[in-house]
């Protein structure tokens, strides 16, 4: 697990809501995560979760009080405002986003927001579907958007009420993806992007395939980190393990074939296409609809191979096409083989590897090439490695890109 908001001071607030049995999940995945973690509680939030609860879990005291004597100058909503680095709301109620609207502050919860600076506010919604679908609740929240707040969901689903509809509070590691996404900058904002992760499998018959031993971790980090950085991002995976990172439209495929006709589907009207699957050179030829059977006389079958398209190269020939990467896993002579990839695939971009060093692995080593050289990043957890990469890229997408 990487420490993504170690040095954090983050505020968890709580407000009146069932959903408060979620932010105790949340604290925990919090602090997991490196944060220090400050608990602020409405009186009403207290009817549904205790303060000892948010106490054991973030072992620091709950603030409850705006007359709070444990802060030497009784400025509860000074003091921890100007010593944190965010400010999650969750849950908010309908008539806590109200407060907000109006700038009120008769609690220290409300006092604490509206004296925050430029202390950045997240908002994590939990109400009733007719309650989060009235007029005064929508025009409440356009407002708070307006005055800088960022408004996290709602979710849509089954409502403790017994009905169903949008205004769920989003689950603890959806509301972690996007505390997480708030710290990174937006580098690809209002950008489309399409990757491809995962291995790809070719059939032999309906029971027995051809694969590699891909785990897909890279493809999925760079898909994270892409829409941490603001993309809107469409994966298309070959079979893992890996559950979609949060935000991402994933497609699932299967073979080589089934790949390109996706990538060829999603590729319309995208700004970056970045290409990291380990997709198969060859698929079977002569596959059988029906499972081949095995006879000690006949011996192994025999296994004809045929060539695969070549996505990442079709992708990059397309008139007015997505600026492409491309990735290269070698077991040697990485420098040489992945710069003759590049070229024959003619793509600005490539980023190469060693496969016995990052396959299944979370770590990884990466190096960047492209016609002035190779750029040589250092060794780091896959989303780390996955954030420089996509800094790079944006990089260099402002030159190449209108």
């Amino acid at each position: 697990m990487t420490l993504d908001l170690a040095q954090k001071r983050i505020i968890v607030g709580l407000t009146g809501g069932i959903a408060c049995y979620k932010t105790a999940e949340l604290v925990r995945r919090i602090i997991e995560r490196g944060a220090i973690v400050d608990v602020v509680m409405t009186e009403a939030a207290t009817h549904f979760i205790t303060p000892v609860t948010l106490q054991a879990l973030s072992g620091r005291p709950v603030f409850l009080d705006t007359w709070d004597a444990r802060i030497p100058n009784n400025m509860a909503h000074i003091d921890l405002s100007r010593g944190a680095d965010a400010i999650l709301i969750a849950p908010a109620s309908t008539d806590f986003i109200a407060k907000l609207a109006q700038g009120l502050a008769n609690d220290l919860l409300s006092t604490l927001c509206v004296a925050r600076g430029a202390c950045p506010l997240l908002i994590a919604p939990a109400m009733n579907r007719e309650m989060w679908q009235h007029p005064a609740t929508a025009r409440n929240v356009r407002q708070i958007q307006a005055d800088g707040a960022q408004v996290l969901g709602p979710g849509v689903g089954d409502q403790a009420c017994g009905e169903v509809g949008s205004g769920r509070m989003l689950e603890p590691n959806e509301l972690l993806a996007e505390l997480i996404a708030s710290f990174q900058p937006k580098v690809l904002a209002q950008r489309r992007v399409v990757i491809t992760a995962g291995p790809t499998i070719e059939k032999i018959d309906p029971i027995r395939v051809i694969s590699n031993r891909s785990s897909g971790k890279t493809g999925y980090a760079i898909a994270q980190a892409a829409r941490e950085a603001g993309a809107q991002v469409t994966l298309i995976s070959g079979p893992t393990a890996l559950p979609a990172p949060y935000g991402v439209a994933r497609i699932d495929v299967e073979s080589a074939r089934d790949m390109r006709s996706a990538v060829m589907h999603a590729i319309a009207d995208t700004d970056l296409f970045i290409a990291v699957a380990a997709v198969a050179d060859w698929h079977v030829a002569n596959a059988t609809d029906s499972k081949i059977k095995k006879t000690g006389a006949a011996g192994a079958p025999s296994l004809e191979f045929a060539t695969n398209p070549d996505i990442l190269a079709e992708v990059a020939a397309l008139p007015h096409g997505p600026w492409c990467v491309g990735f290269a896993a070698e077991t040697e002579n990485l420098h040489e083989y992945a710069q003759a990839k590049r070229r024959r695939k003619a793509v600005p971009l490539l980023v190469g590897n060693l496969a016995q060093h990052a396959m299944n692995a979370d770590i990884t080593e990466l190096v960047l090439f492209d016609d002035q050289g190779s750029h040589p990043l250092p060794v780091l957890p896959k989303i780390e490695a996955a954030r420089q990469l996509i800094q790079a890229i944006a990089n260099r997408l402002p030159r190449l890109i209108a």
